[in-house]
């Protein structure tokens, strides 16, 4: 180990020379990884981390799969004697057990394979959910598995048409222990859960296979890393590949028009299922009559041919790597899924490239066959990665979900009653009686155990939130008794969910005897199935610990439509189990991003069993000199009105008046674009209505033109193209005019926005960066609220008196949350870092290379070093050191500003000739 350590490590593969600090971050890489665990490695946005990323833990993979073939070499010309040789201490202790256990590993699994079957999904002790998530997964297809060939022989008094809904019988909890892991389910001696020895040894050889994992946080993030994977040796010597959502692969149009990503997943799983629905009919009714069968009820017609499957597979191993959109495109060529197609090639991968919720999910990670162990998971953009993990295991279902269940549930029982067994009888009558209890207390207007608060931030009274303790909801209704565990097991086993909802549009569409549907409209309301998932989302969310999230139960009394808009959603709170279920399989975690800042916020969180001083930190500062950029804290405007844009004063139409003639002056003085950033769509909306209505904005479009951010994500392609466009036409210009007072353009974003987190503004298209206010998110969320109450009792002494204080504070209103913020520290800081890593998100979109260039402006009188109207801690201290360091914090008027935008654009124009 200490020899390796001494050893410099070279990186060839870069494509380039390699920046001072761009090898810095690669040496600390591949140091971490040699230690192993857990590292956090920071470096702005523009300073090629993708780059460095690619080749520092690249060329460690490759040296260690050199030493690894070296060392077998070697192994194979010496006799067992020299064992001990082989445990030398120059090999990292990771490879040493690897290595020398992985017969004994395998040989224990394939006892393991035989004795309880793969995936049997064998329980591990009650009470924490993340040992059962594999029990649901919207992305595993287990039910097409399940279809089972033997039936039952059809009853005289059942007729044929509903045969397929009866749910098979499900022996009593008496008879079968459930923690055994074997099926209730009477399946004629077939084996759901047997396995072939092939698969056996497919899934061994998958686990010796040393992987590299790489997620980030959008679909563009990932498609630009492969651009970046493609420059290096790499990309000819790995195999790789790139996953994603259905809704971003799917090519079946009829599909695609579906829109909600939640509704094609469904429909992408319905057809798969109506398809083997459709056979198993066809079997059973022989000859006695023809079945009418249509082009929806065949499957999905891009999954119907295994030829073209292998034809994708085949073609994307010979062209190397490929992004989402390459996949797409190759897809619609070949004429077959590449959804599918791609995750068919995740065995035999070297490098999978993948969102955050695909691998940080176990049940996402169990259904695409992602094995972690001995790997390196690399998570890039991990800023906010606490809050981005535990959202995934939050759960919500709505009034209108709950009574279409119910209404389903009931409708089920009454058809099918008296041909059920008693178990299933018992399990049906539970989910119904768990179902009404979750309808009367969105009917109630009190709450049994927390003191309800009215949402005024509508200035309207017609919701009621409130959060309680999962234990407290669960004795509020009765509810404490229920084994929720085998509940779910049996919602998995007995297929119930389908059965009722293939009989309830069975019920709604008697022609169509497979209950299809065939257009957008059909999911303008949500599906039965749908709603029964998240019906067991929320009952998952009762087995988690009673610390380890929050009740929130909205009573909203109306909606557009006229109905009950209350819900129930399940808040997780804590991040720490989850994670460390990924860091106790791979080698290596490594967290990425350009400002990690605070870590000692994200350590707490998500791994604090491991002590500030052994975690691996890496952090460097800005490739740019400081003369090519101008960070200036902006407290009045033009006219000399303070820019006071804090929640009780940003409304004024004197300070969005001001903000206007501040743009209307900075037209005159930035060349090419400049982007100003706002605290919200709705604030946005606002400021542009009143700017329009009292000619700012005609002034402004004399000098540029305007664009501004969509709120539909999938807009905001087309409208980054339009501006860049109009930036680019300013370089086709005689460079020897005065361009900053006649042309270029203004972008009005939004912080948190898509162009706020993720869109490269780099040269003209962000010359000019305008931060309006502070983005703190609104005290009122009242989930928002439940995290700063967690957090601040997160290392704690006196946790639990803290936390019980802080539990009988009711949320749901801004003077609520405000008072729990005064009342917390950690909290509080946590609030704050949550605004300023959003304003460093969002700025960090300019100065993306070593030429580019660009002014900050922090437009608020709070980020002013001599200002009194803070109430928090300064905004500067948060800042990225390469823009606290070069920060003018303090300026006398508007015209100091003016003054100083047009000497730093001057002198890097002319810098540039």
């Amino acid at each position: 180990m200490e020899r390796i350590d001494e050893t410099k490590p070279e990186f060839p593969a870069f494509p380039y020379k390699p920046y001072s600090i761009q090898f810095d971050f690669m040496k600390a890489l591949y140091k971490f990884l040699n230690k192993g665990g857990i590292s956090m490695l920071e470096s702005p946005t523009g300073t090629g981390k993708t780059l460095s990323i690619i080749c520092g833990a690249l060329q460690w993979v490759a040296d260690q799969r050199k030493k690894q073939n070296d060392t077998i070499q070697d192994g194979s010309d010496k006799t067992s004697t020299n064992e001990s040789q082989f445990n030398s201490d120059d090999e990292p202790d990771w490879m040493r057990t690897f290595a020398v256990s992985q017969d004994h590993q395998n040989q224990e699994k394939k006892i393991k394979k035989k004795e309880f079957g793969v995936g049997s999904g064998r329980h591990k002790k009650e009470g924490s959910k993340y040992n059962h998530q594999n029990l649901f997964s919207q992305e595993e297809d287990h039910f097409v598995t399940k279809e089972q060939k033997h039936m039952q022989t059809p009853n005289d008094s059942l007729e044929m048409e509903d045969q397929e809904f009866l749910v098979e019988d499900y022996e009593s909890d008496d008879e079968v222990a459930l923690s055994g892991g074997q099926s209730k389910r009477k399946n004629n001696g077939v084996s759901i859960s047997s396995s072939s020895d092939d698969e056996e040894d497919q899934e061994e050889s998958n686990e010796e296979k040393l992987k590299v994992y790489f997620c980030s946080r959008t679909h563009s993030q990932l498609s630009q890393f492969i651009k970046e994977l493609r420059k290096t040796v790499f990309a000819s010597e790995l195999n790789v590949i790139c996953l994603g959502s259905r809704k971003i692969f799917c090519i079946n149009e009829e599909v695609l028009k579906l829109g909600n990503a939640s509704h094609i997943n469904e429909r992408c799983l319905e057809l798969q299922k109506k398809k083997t629905t459709e056979t198993s009919k066809a079997k059973k009714l022989g000859g006695a009559g023809k079945m009418c069968r249509t082009k929806a009820s065949s499957g999905c017609p891009m999954l119907g041919k295994p030829k073209l499957q292998k034809n994708f597979r085949s073609q994307i191993s010979q062209r190397g790597p490929l992004d989402i959109e390459d996949l797409v495109h190759l897809g619609r060529n070949v004429g077959t899924c590449p959804y599918y197609g791609s995750r068919s090639m995740v065995q035999a991968a070297d490098l999978i490239v993948l969102p955050y919720q695909s691998l940080l999910s176990k049940s996402s990670r169990e259904s695409l066959g992602l094995v972690l162990k001995n790997s390196i998971v690399i998570i890039d953009e991990a800023h906010n990665l606490a809050d981005s993990l535990i959202s995934m295991y939050d759960s919500m279902i709505t009034y209108s979900q709950l009574e279409n269940v119910h209404h389903h549930m009931e409708r089920y029982f009454e058809r099918f009653w008296s041909l059920l067994g008693p178990g299933n009888r018992r399990y049906i009558q539970t989910l119904i009686l768990v179902t009404r209890a979750l309808l009367k207390l969105l009917h109630n207007e009190e709450a049994p155990y927390a003191e309800p608060c009215k949402n005024n931030s509508t200035g309207k009274n017609s919701t009621l939130d409130y959060s309680m303790a999962i234990n407290d909801f669960l004795f509020s209704l009765n509810i404490d008794n229920i084994n929720f565990v085998k509940l779910l097991q049996y919602i998995k086993e007995s297929n119930i969910m389908h059965k009722v909802s293939g009989y309830g549009e069975r019920i709604i569409n008697p022609r169509n005897d497979l209950g299809m549907k065939t257009s957008g409209k059909c999911y303008e309301k949500e599906s039965t199935l749908s709603s029964f998932r998240a019906l067991a989302d929320m009952l998952l969310s009762f087995i988690n610990f009673d610390g380890d999230g929050r009740m929130i139960i909205s009573k909203n009394k109306s909606t557009c439509f006229g109905e009950n808009g209350g819900y129930i959603k399940f808040v997780m709170l804590t991040g720490e189990k989850i994670f460390s279920e990924v860091v106790d399989q791979t080698h290596a975690v490594v967290l990425a991003g350009g400002t990690l800042q605070p870590i000692e916020e994200t350590r707490e969180r998500l791994f604090p069993w491991l002590p500030s001083s052994q975690l691996n930190f890496f952090s460097c500062s800005h490739i740019v000199p400081p003369e090519s950029v101008l960070p200036m804290a902006v407290s009045s405007g033009p006219s000399g009105q303070p820019f006071d844009f804090s929640y009780s004063s940003r409304s004024s139409s004197a300070i969005v008046k001001e903000l206007g003639l501040l743009l209307c002056n900075l037209v005159t003085v930035v060349p090419e674009g400049i982007v100003v950033f706002f605290s919200s769509f709705d604030y946005e909306e606002q400021v542009h209505g009143l700017w329009r209505a009292t000619g700012i904005l005609d002034r402004i479009m004399k000098k540029k033109r305007i664009f501004r951010e969509p709120r539909n994500n999938t807009d905001v392609e087309s409208v980054l193209k339009e501006y860049k466009e109009n930036i680019d036409a300013l370089s086709k210009k005689d460079p020897q005019q005065n361009i900053s007072s006649s042309s270029g353009a203004v972008l009005l974003a939004v912080v948190g926005g898509k162009i706020s987190e993720g869109i490269n503004l780099s040269d003209g298209m962000g010359r000019c960066i305008v931060m309006v206010g502070l983005p703190y998110p609104s005290p009122s969320d009242i989930e928002l609220m439940e995290r700063v109450k967690h957090i601040e009792t997160l290392g704690n002494s006196n946790s639990i008196k803290s936390l019980k204080f802080y539990n009988e504070v009711p949320s749901g209103d801004v003077e609520t949350g405000l008072e729990i913020l005064r009342s917390c520290k950690r909290g509080k800081e946590y609030y704050e870092n949550l605004c300023m890593k959003a304003v460093n998100q969002s700025i960090g979109r300019a100065i993306r290379h070593i030429n580019d260039y660009a002014a900050i402006l922090l437009v608020d009188v709070r980020y002013s070093s001599n200002s009194s109207k803070r109430s928090f801690s300064h905004p500067a201290d948060k800042l990225p050191k390469w823009i606290k360091d070069c920060l003018i914090s303090s300026t006398e008027n508007y015209g100091e500003v003016h003054r100083r935008l047009h000497q730093f654009f001057k002198l890097n124009r002319k810098m540039g000739q």
